[in-house]
């Protein structure tokens, strides 16, 4: 993979992949299927480093520049982030797991806020689009708007091949299964996918999301059902499917809000691209081949460990 030096400063692979597990979240949530991810990783492996340029273009913009920032606004983040790992504990924990301490962080966050500054006020005259131009978005793409079946599951994962872990992961199935302990308190406490945090939910997905092994249980399974253990090369599973939806044609009332925020996001995209595109013209930027295993979690066709069943 591509990376490249930005006045100076060496954009890391860790950056890009960054960029790329965005970019392929958010087609996979406006419709494009794995394998289209798959299919389209070249072309999406290069946006993602042009948005790691842009980003650090924006950063060093928005430290140039006056944009006030309060510890208020910081708080309000650092909240923001403490609700995303499911509390005050696994905030510590995970700045402890990066070596950050609360300062450091308390202080990227704040970066973090003046880019967002910066890129509200670049992209302060885009309105939101209109009823007609959602209708006619959808009109035109409604053949994309089908929904497949979809199942909704939470999951414990114990890492491993050994005796200790089938061991472990057998010990959790019985005390929910026999004795009914609560799935997402025993993921919680005993899962090793980051995903425990959140009682071991999935949310959403469809077939092809995941690995094969898990693919197949979690679609084979019945709604309210305890899964046997699954084995895949990532360990021991157990599966809980909370729902089940099949598919069908979308209405526009269904997919409404997503077309909004897909147009939206366009309509910034651009006005970016080309707020961006004057940063570049005054900006030294060499570009450079760079090999990198990321460890953030997902498969996008590179060299990835996902932990969760993901298979992208």
């Amino acid at each position: 993979m591509r990376t490249a030096v930005v006045n100076g400063y060496e954009i890391s692979a860790e950056a890009v992949h960054f960029e790329l597990d965005r970019l392929a979240r958010f087609y996979m949530s406006h419709g494009m299927t794995a394998d289209e991810i798959r299919k389209n990783l070249p072309q999406l492996e290069a946006k993602a480093l042009e948005q790691a340029i842009g980003a650090r273009l924006l950063l060093e913009r928005a430290s140039q520049v006056e944009l006030p920032v309060t510890a208020k606004d910081v708080d309000a983040e650092v909240a923001r982030v403490v609700a995303q790992v499911g509390g005050e504990e696994n905030y510590k924990k995970a700045l402890a797991a990066q070596g950050m301490s609360e300062e450091s962080f308390r202080k990227e966050l704040e970066k973090g806020a003046r880019v967002n500054m910066l890129v509200n006020q670049a992209c302060a005259h885009v309105s939101d689009p209109t009823e007609e131009e959602v209708t006619a978005f959808y009109e035109a793409h409604k053949s994309e708007y089908v929904e497949e079946p979809q199942v909704l599951c939470q999951h414990i994962l114990v890492k491993g091949a050994d005796d200790a872990a089938l061991d472990k992961i057998k010990a959790i199935r019985e005390r929910i299964v026999s004795d009914k302990a609560d799935f997402a308190e025993e993921a919680k406490k005993h899962s090793d996918c980051p995903s425990g945090a959140q009682g071991g939910s999935l949310g959403w997905f469809g077939r092809g999301m995941m690995v094969p092994e898990f693919d197949k249980a979690a679609f084979g399974m019945k709604k309210g059902e305890v899964s046997d253990i699954v084995t895949t090369e990532f360990g021991y599973h157990i599966i809980y499917k909370a729902d089940e939806r099949g598919g069908g044609q979308q209405t526009i009332v269904d997919v409404h809000d997503q077309i909004k925020d897909l147009l939206r996001h366009e309509a910034r995209g651009k006005a970016m691209d080309a707020y961006v595109a004057e940063l570049r013209e005054k900006a030294t930027i060499e570009y450079k081949e760079a090999k990198h295993e990321c460890t953030c979690g997902h498969d996008h066709g590179h060299d990835h460990e996902c932990t969760c069943g993901h298979h992208h």
